[in-house]
């Protein structure tokens, strides 16, 4: 298929998925005039990586993990091939993670306790 079918069946602009290739995260054949062809598995690879750049990992991250990732449950990356440079990207990640449910954890908390103290009865805004 060619880059606009892709396009159109991942909801992803063709910019983005030229920046995917620049970023050698997609990788499509080229026709005899050029043109990019990307086979059938394109669209499940685009929406993994969009998956993963919308949980917050880098291109970098997603170049060093793609070929391992058998679907959005799984990671197959056997432990000989993961690089201390990939670990560290990773652990980062984690921790970064972590950093932003804390956070959000403590901002439900100040929330729910403010609800609760203008709305005793509840402690959950009135609904109309």
């Amino acid at each position: 298929m060619k880059i606009g079918e892709l396009s159109r069946r991942t909801g992803v602009p063709t910019r983005l998925l030229r920046y995917y290739e620049e970023q050698d995260l997609l990788h499509p054949a080229r026709t005899g005039n050029g043109y990019r062809a990307y086979d059938e598995a394109a669209v499940r690879d685009v929406q993994q990586i969009r998956g993963l750049l919308d949980s917050g990992l880098t291109t970098e991250m997603i170049r060093a993990i793609l070929p391992y990732l058998s679907g959005p449950e799984e990671i197959l990356l056997p432990p000989e091939h993961l690089t201390p440079q990939t670990a560290a990207l990773l652990s980062a990640h984690i921790d970064r993670i972590q950093a932003r449910i804390d956070c959000l954890a403590c901002n439900r908390d100040r929330l729910s306790a403010y609800l609760a103290a203008v709305r005793p009865d509840t402690g959950r805004p009135q609904t109309s």
